[in-house]
């Protein structure tokens, strides 16, 4: 037999997380809003997230019907094994803060930290960017666009604030590129 007919066995899930290597920053944040964040997906939880959220009912109904197409759909069999996957101990929404920070000073600390750690406001201070949305846990906790931007109409914004402030721009466009059911 040949190295070419033999065949690699697959890698388990344990084997794969640990090819994937150590977290090599140094620094990880404290688990202070997900500790209290609920576990599992169900129509309860989907309704709990968009009320959150303070979405309009007709997204509140594409996330119910995003929901029943996961329930019925198989899983993936390409690709790595997934049986593993136990979706009643994730957490799917995790808020860090009550509402989107207007300045960078707005925001608490320990997200300042980890944003200025990926050098968020230096690019921003630099004048690099021409907008930012900086992601925290589920939510996005600062928003910023350059103001020249601004004046001209520029709309540069988050998927849930623009759910509320321009409703019907997303509900044109919103799973157009990305069916529903993938």
């Amino acid at each position: 037999m040949t190295v070419a007919d033999q065949v690699t066995p697959p890698l388990t899930q344990e084997e794969t997380i640990a090819s994937l290597g150590k977290y090599g920053y140094g620094w990880a944040d404290s688990d202070v809003a997900g500790a209290s964040a609920q576990r599992g997906l169900s129509e309860a939880v989907v309704r709990d997230i968009s009320a959150k959220k303070n979405e309009p009912e007709w997204m509140l109904e594409q996330r119910l019907k995003s929901l029943r197409i996961f329930e019925r759909k198989p899983m993936p069999t390409w690709g790595s094994n997934l049986d593993g996957i136990d979706f009643d101990n994730i957490k799917y929404f995790v808020r860090s803060t009550e509402k989107q920070a207007a300045t960078w000073d707005d925001l608490p600390e320990d997200i300042k930290n980890t944003y200025d750690k990926l050098g968020i406001p230096e690019a921003e201070r630099r004048g690099l960017i021409a907008g930012v949305g900086a992601q925290y846990e589920s939510e996005v906790v600062y928003h910023s666009l350059r103001e020249d931007l601004q004046k001209k109409g520029v709309i540069f914004t988050d998927t849930d604030t623009a759910v509320r402030e321009h409703p019907d721009l997303v509900r044109e466009h919103f799973g157009k590129i990305i069916p529903i059911e993938d």
